[in-house]
């Protein structure tokens, strides 16, 4: 699963962090990660992020950037799904986990 975020300067997140110096959070690179691992789930499920492993962020991501998500199911147990996530700009990978989402069927979370 492939998707695709372009980083602005308008980003509300971009504005205090850092002043002068804006750019995107790791976090929300690894939230965009796990947000597009939820796109290879079965329709009508809901899944919350249950782990995150050997992230690493190689550079940071600027306004003008386009990030590149690729994800790919590794496995899975149960209601736990395991994905091997990267993030890239023009080809070079700038932050890269892998991360397990916990998944409910039915649509809801407080099975979790």
């Amino acid at each position: 699963m492939v998707a695709l975020k372009n980083v602005t300067g308008g980003d509300p997140h971009l504005q205090g962090h850092f002043p002068g110096n804006p750019l995107m959070p790791g976090v929300l690179l690894v939230e965009a990660m796990a947000q597009t691992a939820g796109l290879l789930l079965p329709d009508g499920s809901s899944a919350v992020l249950a782990q995150i492993r050997d992230a690493r962020f190689r550079r940071p991501v600027v306004p003008g950037d386009q990030v590149r998500v690729e994800v790919e199911q590794l496995g899975g147990l149960g209601g736990l799904h395991r994905f091997s996530a990267k993030a890239s700009v023009d080809g070079s990978t700038v932050a890269e986990a892998e991360l397990v989402l916990a998944v409910s069927g039915d649509g809801r979370q407080d099975d979790f």
